[in-house]
């Protein structure tokens, strides 16, 4: 039976993100990256969902929204980090596209969910 947060939108994207990005980063990435920049992205992209999580368990509304602030950042650090592996030529421009294009998706979602607990 799911919790409240597994129902949670945002929740379920970015751990599908996550895995996402795990299995880019292990199919991907060269071998010697594995404790460089590779390490670092499967880290960002598993702290988006912790830091969900975290902001749900959370009772004051601004430890809410304080835990979202800190994974929108780990978002964009995510992103930012996909990015860099396309320009690094670690993936195709394909996969660059579509995982910002989802992780744009994720936080235009946390924004609205920091609006609804401003409310």
């Amino acid at each position: 039976m799911a919790t409240g947060l597994e129902n949670l939108r945002i929740y379920k994207l970015a751990v599908r993100l996550e895995k996402f990005v795990h299995r880019v980063v292990n199919e991907k990435f060269p071998a010697d990256e594995k404790y460089r920049s590779a390490d670092q992205l499967k880290r960002s992209s598993s702290s988006v969902a912790d830091n969900i999580a975290e902001s749900y368990g959370r009772y004051h509304f601004k430890d809410k929204r304080r835990c979202i602030y800190i994974a929108r950042g780990e978002a964009e650090e995510t992103k930012s980090g996909l990015k860099r592996a396309e320009i690094k030529g670690f993936i195709s421009q394909e996969i660059s596209e579509f995982s910002c294009e989802k992780y744009s998706e994720l936080l235009r979602g946390m924004n609205s969910y920091i609006r609804f607990l401003g409310k």
